[in-house]
């Protein structure tokens, strides 16, 4: 077990000091203990240190952080939080702060192994696991998962932009039938006006079908499939459900389809496109990087 630091001995020296003053000379009680009366009396005036004190006032901002994500933000993204608000402190002393008061971030899912698949008949994997474009509507992914409420399933399917991960469109069902990969994927469409877009899923039945290819076609899209059976080759939608469960469904109970819906929304919409720090784009939310590449590019223009 480690030492306790020097500061934290004394204080507890005159914590005992304190407590015991009027059973025993205060003199004394210092001598036997090795401290200095003059550090007592000194310690009597203002019992917290300098750096506890800063340690207090740094907790009020940590907690406020913590609590803005719903408790997903663990110590580096919480950092990324106080250093954009302009404090200096290092991300070590968030992360002690952090243990120190039990502010632990929610835990994901276990990992699953999956075997390596064959490529799809019809449609092959252009994609090739090329999962950083360097603009958008170079290449989406999209995919399907589901939600329990007790009114039974609900079925979401979204389309992720990969240059930025942001959730170009989505939609959701009580039912799992093509229509809701088309909604999903008109929804994008109405959003980004892709030409040439590659547009990457697994070898679900709802993205083989002919009115996939048909809106695929009519829209300048470029279909692209998973290897059979291989969630890597799909990696970040798959990490965005991950998420999205770890971080909002795992802690609700839902008791309608309408009520996860709007939950849902307020998730894809509010927090993960505006505000959810993301690592992949160097801590900052998917919104904010478009936003940062789009001026970054007009500087280069002018």
């Amino acid at each position: 077990m480690p030492a306790k630091p020097k500061g934290d001995r004394v204080r507890r020296k005159y914590e005992f000091i304190k407590a015991h003053r009027k059973q025993f000379p205060t003199e004394v009680m210092c001598r036997e203990l090795g401290v200095a009366a003059s550090g007592y009396y000194q310690w009597l005036k203002c019992p917290l240190s300098a750096r506890a004190v800063e340690d207090a006032r740094l907790l009020r901002l940590i907690q406020a952080s913590f609590k803005a994500s719903q408790g997903i933000y663990g110590a580096p993204r919480v950092f990324l939080d106080l250093r954009e608000a302009g404090e200096t402190c290092s991300k070590h002393r968030v992360a002690r702060l952090m243990r120190e008061n039990g502010l632990r971030a929610l835990h994901g899912y276990r990992t699953r192994r999956w075997e390596v698949g064959k490529p799809a008949v019809l449609t092959p994997n252009l994609l090739k696991r090329q999962f950083s474009p360097t603009k958008r509507n170079v290449a989406w992914a999209t995919d399907i998962t589901y939600i329990r409420t007790w009114q039974g399933w609900l079925y979401l399917a979204v389309v992720i932009d990969l240059f930025s991960r942001k959730v170009v469109g989505w939609a959701a069902g009580p039912t799992i039938h093509r229509e809701l990969v088309l909604d999903a994927l008109a929804s994008a469409v109405k959003q980004r006006r892709p030409r040439g877009t590659l547009i990457h899923s697994d070898q679900g039945v709802q993205f083989g079908s002919d009115a996939w290819r048909r809106f695929c076609r009519a829209n300048h899209l470029e279909p692209s499939m998973s290897r059979k059976g291989n969630c890597w080759d799909n990696a970040v939608v798959e990490s965005f459900f991950s998420s999205l469960k770890k971080e909002r469904i795992k802690k609700r109970i839902y008791t309608s389809r309408d009520a996860a819906l709007a939950d849902i929304a307020d998730y894809i919409d509010d927090f993960y496109n505006r505000t959810r720090r993301h690592s992949h784009l160097g801590g900052i939310s998917p919104e904010e990087f478009e936003a940062a590449h789009k001026r970054a590019r007009g500087r280069k223009a002018s």
